[in-house]
């Protein structure tokens, strides 16, 4: 067993219980010592000085919301803000998470590149809803700002089904009260490509069903293993070299150190549409099956790499 005391050089700052089993498993193997720290329950002195380790890697969820209704996502962005302050390399840190926790933030990045996304508009309150759907083509979605695993997304047929879960109080909620009406984008062969980077390039690629009304794409062992989950088909491809440039310059555009840029082609017209910058994205369950490897080593060597360089700095 490598966990080590609070002298490692690396720490994990993770929620999930089960998400990360993998990649402490790839550590122990590699012989790496690490310092997990677990969310749950963490506290900070803002007045020390002192980060867990020179190097940390945050694995904070969004979907954590749903597992605990006081979940740690703004807790974790003024932590991981605080252990920069006093020196640590933070992957994914504080910038990257404010990003990750929103849909909004996320779109107007990947535009800001020049890259199309599903028609969008944002709002704060629900019932304004239907005011800024007004001219968008249905069926379309509403979502919340921060998600994660799928959830706070749901598909209107029609301006009348929308107006009714409005006057209902059935519309999506978002923790942080941002919400976002967007047009359908019929996925072309019935499928999503989220696309992987490591240090702002690519790892692999897998593509994922997405159904209709299936908005749960995760493709981890654990997520896989949840009772009642359908089974999704995930295969590992290569992209077109413009696609891979894309999320490439999405991903160090958006400071990703670690995560996965997620594309639908447009079924009416082919047009990429970038709809996800994921700073949580699990590895593909059962990877050498899969992909033929596995990321975690790849991941690690990443990490060792960045721990020799901050020592000799």
């Amino acid at each position: 067993m490598s966990v080590s005391s609070p002298a490692a050089r690396l720490a994990v700052l993770y929620e999930h219980p089960q998400w990360f089993q993998p990649l402490f498993a790839a550590l122990e193997r590699r012989g790496m010592s690490y310092l997990p720290i677990a969310l749950s329950g963490h506290r900070f002195d803002p007045a020390t000085r002192d980060a867990p380790a020179p190097l940390v890697l945050s694995r904070v969820a969004q979907s954590s919301f749903l597992r605990e209704p006081e979940h740690p996502i703004f807790y974790a962005e003024a932590l991981l803000d605080h252990w920069e302050r006093c020196g640590a390399r933070v992957l994914n840190g504080a910038d990257v998470l404010a990003i990750d926790s929103s849909k909004a933030r996320q779109l107007s990045l990947i535009t800001s590149l020049g890259y199309a996304v599903p028609e969008t508009r944002v709002v704060h309150r629900g019932r304004d809803l239907a005011a800024a759907a007004e001219g968008m083509r249905y069926p379309l979605l509403v979502k919340a700002n921060i998600g994660g695993s799928g959830a706070g997304i749901a598909r209107y047929s029609s301006a009348e089904e929308l107006r009714a879960s409005i006057a209902d109080l059935t519309v999506p909620q978002s923790v942080d009260q941002v919400l976002l009406v967007q047009d359908y984008v019929p996925p072309r062969g019935g499928t999503i490509l989220r696309i992987e980077t490591l240090g702002g390039r690519f790892l692999y690629a897998i593509e994922a069903e997405s159904g209709g009304d299936n908005f749960d794409l995760c493709p981890a062992d654990a997520c896989i293993a949840q009772p009642g989950r359908k089974a999704i088909r995930m295969t590992a491809i290569t992209p077109s070299s413009e696609l891979i440039d894309a999320a490439e310059r999405i991903a160090r555009a958006a400071g990703l150190d670690l995560g996965s840029v997620e594309v639908v082609i447009d079924d009416r017209d082919g047009t990429p549409r970038f709809y996800d910058i994921n700073a949580m994205s699990n590895f593909v369950a059962d990877p050498l099956n899969v992909l033929g490897w596995d990321p975690h080593d790849r991941l690690i060597d990443y990490l060792e790499t960045l721990i020799t360089e901050k020592v000799a700095a």
